[in-house]
C-alpha cells in the first residue's frame, strides 16, 4: 500500500469514527476533538497529492477554532471568573502582588529550561531581527523579569495564558492555549518555610472551590538524584531518567522501565532498583524508613533531600494539611530548572460512583534556586519557590459537577429588571433605572418602547434575575412599585422612597452563589 493509499484509509477510518460518535450523541468536546483530527488528516492528504485547493468565495470552508483551543460561552466565562476570583482572593490573603509579562519572549530566554518538553514550545516566524517564541509557562518569564529588574525579594502572583504544542485532549482539559495561575516567593529564607506555605495555598484554593477530594504529592530533587546515584544511574543520565519517571502518572511502570532501558540505555538492574523505590509513598514514617535504608543512608544527596522532606512535613502539620499531603517517590516533575522540593496536587475521583481513582494533576511546582542566575551576567542567584495551578482542568471538573447537580451558572449579576405593565411608559422606566443605577444596583430593562409584561417576566426567569420591579399607571400615580420575587412569583407593593432599602434587604437574604436550579 502506498503512503497516499494509507492516508486515504486513515481519513476513511477517522470519518467513520466521527459518524459513530455523532450517532452515539457523545459530548461536543469529544466530537470536536475527533473532527479536528479528521481535518488534519485531510490536510495531509492534500499535501501528499501535491494539489492546492483553489481559494474563492464559493469554496466549502469549515469554520472552527484552531486545534487545541476553544471558545467560551457566557455560562463558561461566568464560571471561570468566579473560580479566578476565588484563587486571587487566596493569593492576596498571603500578601502577594501581581505583575504581567509579554505573551512572547526571545527564544533564547526559553531555550534549555524545559528539558525534553522544549520541543513543545511554539516558535514564531521571524518578523525581522528577533527570533521569538510564545511563552511555555509563567515561571521562566518571571525569572527573566527578576534578573532584568535586579529584584531579589518579591511575593507575586500572575494569571495569564500560556502555549504548548502538545497533543490536546479537550475532554480531559488539556489544551494548546490555556490559563495558568502562578504564585511564587523569591528571596533567601530559611529552609522549607515558604515551600510549606505554597502547599498550604494549594490546599486553601482547592478547599475553597470544593472540587473533590485531592492529595498533594511531595518529593525532593536531591532525593531523586541520590536515589538515581545509589541505583547506578550515570550522572549524565539523571535528567533523562527523571523525565521518564515523571511519566508514571500517565503510564505503567513496565512502559516507563521499557523507555529507560531500550530508549535511554539504562541497565535493567538499575531500572529494577529504581522501580522498588518509586512504588513507595506515605508520610513521616516513610522518611524515617528511608533514612535507615542501606543504599540511601550512604548517599549525601539523598540524606539531604530526606531531611528537607522531614522538615516540610513538620510545617505541613502546623498548617493542618498533613492529611492532604503524601510523600511520593514516583513524583519527578521533568522540568530541568527544579533544584529542591517538588509537589503536585492530584484530584481523586469517587470510587463509589465509578469515577477514576485519579482525575489528574491540577497544580504543580517546586523550588528553583538557579533559574534567575541563568539570566544574570554575574550569575547572581535569587532563590525561588512557587506553584502553578492548571485551571482548565479545574474548570472541566466544576462544569461536570454543576451539570450533574442539575444547576446552571448565572451569566450576569443583575439584581433587578424594571418592567412596565402598560404602553407609553418608557420614560418612567428609564427614570427608575437611572435612580437604581445611581443607588449602585445592577439593573436591566427592555429596549422596546412597549414590551409585553409577560415577555419581560420570562426574560427574568430565563436569565435568573432574582427580582422584577413592575411599574404601571396606578403605581406611578400612588408613588409605589410592585416588587416581584421571580422564583416564588410573590409580589409586594413598596413605596418608591423605600425601594432602595427594601431591595438591598431582600438581596442580602438571598444566597446568590453563582449557580441556580437549571
Amino acid at each position: 500500500m502506498s503512503a497516499k493509499e494509507a492516508l486515504e484509509q486513515q481519513v476513511k477510518d477517522q470519518a467513520d469514527m466521527v459518524r459513530k460518535l455523532k450517532a452515539a450523541k457523545e459530548s461536543k468536546e469529544r466530537i470536536a476533538e475527533e473532527v479536528s483530527k479528521l481535518l488534519d488528516l485531510k490536510a495531509q492528504l492534500v499535501a501528499e497529492d501535491g494539489t492546492v485547493a483553489p481559494t474563492n468565495v464559493n469554496q466549502k470552508f469549515t469554520l472552527k477554532t484552531a486545534k487545541g483551543t476553544r471558545d467560551y460561552s457566557p455560562e463558561q466565562m461566568a464560571l471561570r471568573l468566579s473560580v479566578l476570583n476565588k484563587i486571587v482572593a487566596v493569593f492576596k490573603k498571603h500578601g502577594a502582588v501581581t505583575i504581567d509579562t509579554p505573551v512572547f519572549e526571545l527564544k533564547e530566554v526559553l531555550t534549555g529550561k524545559y528539558g525534553e518538553d522544549s520541543k513543545l514550545i511554539y516558535d514564531l516566524k521571524d518578523q525581522g531581527g528577533e527570533i521569538l517564541s510564545l511563552r511555555y509557562d509563567l515561571t521562566v518569564p518571571f525569572a527573566r523579569y527578576l534578573a532584568m529588574n535586579k529584584i531579589s525579594n518579591i511575593k507575586r502572583y500572575h494569571i495569564a495564558k500560556v502555549y504548548r504544542r502538545d497533543n490536546p485532549s479537550m475532554s480531559r482539559g488539556r489544551y494548546r492555549e490555556f490559563y495558568q495561575c502562578d504564585f511564587d516567593i523569591a528571596g533567601a529564607f530559611d529552609p522549607m518555610i515558604p515551600d510549606a506555605e505554597c502547599i498550604k495555598i494549594v490546599a486553601e484554593i482547592l478547599d475553597s472551590l470544593n472540587v473533590a477530594s485531592y492529595v498533594v504529592k511531595v518529593n525532593h530533587r536531591l532525593l531523586l538524584d541520590g536515589m538515581f546515584e545509589a541505583c547506578g544511574v550515570p550522572l549524565d543520565s539523571f535528567r533523562s531518567i527523571c523525565s521518564a519517571v515523571d511519566k508514571l502518572d500517565k503510564a505503567s511502570w513496565q512502559d516507563v522501565k521499557k523507555e529507560m532501558v531500550e530508549e535511554k540505555g539504562l541497565s535493567e538492574a538499575a531500572a529494577d532498583q529504581i522501580g522498588e523505590y518509586v512504588k513507595l509513598n506515605g508520610g513521616k514514617e516513610l522518611v524515617e524508613k528511608l533514612l535507615s535504608d542501606d543504599k540511601l543512608s550512604k548517599n549525601k544527596s539523598a540524606l539531604e533531600g530526606l531531611e528537607a522532606i522531614k522538615l516540610l512535613l513538620g510545617y505541613c502539620e502546623i498548617f493542618h494539611i498533613s492529611d492532604k499531603v503524601s510523600f511520593d517517590l514516583s513524583l519527578a516533575r521533568g522540568l530541568d530548572y527544579y533544584t529542591g522540593v517538588i509537589y503536585e496536587a492530584v484530584l481523586l475521583g469517587d470510587a463509589s460512583k465509578g469515577e477514576e481513582v485519579s482525575v489528574g494533576s491540577v497544580a504543580g511546582g517546586g523550588r528553583y534556586d538557579n533559574l534567575v542566575g541563568m539570566f544574570d551576567v554575574k550569575n547572581k542567584q535569587v532563590p525561588c519557590v512557587g506553584v502553578s495551578l492548571g485551571v482548565e482542568r479545574l474548570f472541566a471538573v466544576l462544569e461536570q459537577k454543576i451539570h450533574a447537580a442539575n444547576r446552571k451558572v448565572r451569566t450576569t449579576e443583575v439584581d433587578a429588571y424594571v418592567c412596565t405593565a402598560q404602553k407609553n411608559l418608557v420614560e418612567e422606566r428609564l427614570k427608575l433605572c437611572n435612580q437604581l443605577w445611581e443607588d449602585d444596583f445592577k439593573v436591566e430593562y427592555s429596549y422596546k418602547k412597549n414590551p409585553k409584561l409577560l415577555a419581560q417576566l420570562q426574560y427574568c426567569e430565563e436569565n435568573s434575575i432574582p427580582f422584577a420591579i413592575i411599574l404601571g399607571e396606578s403605581e406611578i400615580k400612588n408613588g409605589v412599585v410592585k416588587l416581584r420575587n421571580v422564583l416564588s412569583r410573590e409580589e409586594t407593593e413598596v413605596k418608591r422612597s423605600a425601594l432602595a432599602d427594601e431591595l438591598r434587604r431582600r438581596l442580602g437574604e438571598l444566597n446568590l452563589n453563582g449557580t441556580v436550579p437549571a
